[in-house]
């Protein structure tokens, strides 16, 4: 018979510490969006449905084009730590880290070719 007290047995299977920044991270980067997608959703909009010439003239302004970097750059950023701690619920083992690991790269494939086309428009 072993003799397990409840806090030997509840040992390692605690948070893993980064909780707590994870969680912040999360909160600023929504409100952060919360100003910025509004923003992005009036400039492309605008955009939307114009012929090139117009679009290459909203674009080659700085205020949309850094919006836009900015909403391509956190938007997917807060989608991927979103997705992660989403994994994280539900996943485990090979899968948990496989999905992880295809999904930033994915995610950060998004932005390098959002980034590489709005630096396109942009010059």
């Amino acid at each position: 018979m072993r003799y397990i007290t409840d806090r030997k047995r509840a040992v390692g299977k605690g948070a893993a510490g980064s909780g707590t920044a994870h969680h912040w991270y999360m909160q600023v980067s929504a409100a952060g969006l919360a100003f910025i997608v509004p923003t992005f959703i009036y400039i492309f909009g605008n955009a939307l449905g114009s012929d090139y010439a117009t679009v290459l003239e909203t674009f080659s302004h700085p205020i949309p084009a850094i919006v836009t970097g900015l909403m391509i750059i956190f938007g997917l950023h807060h989608f991927n730590r979103g997705f992660e701690t989403l994994m994280q619920d539900y996943a485990r083992g090979h899968t948990l880290k496989i999905s992880i690991i295809l999904m930033t790269v994915f995610t950060y494939g998004l932005m390098a070719t959002g980034l590489f086309s709005l630096a396109k428009l942009a010059l």
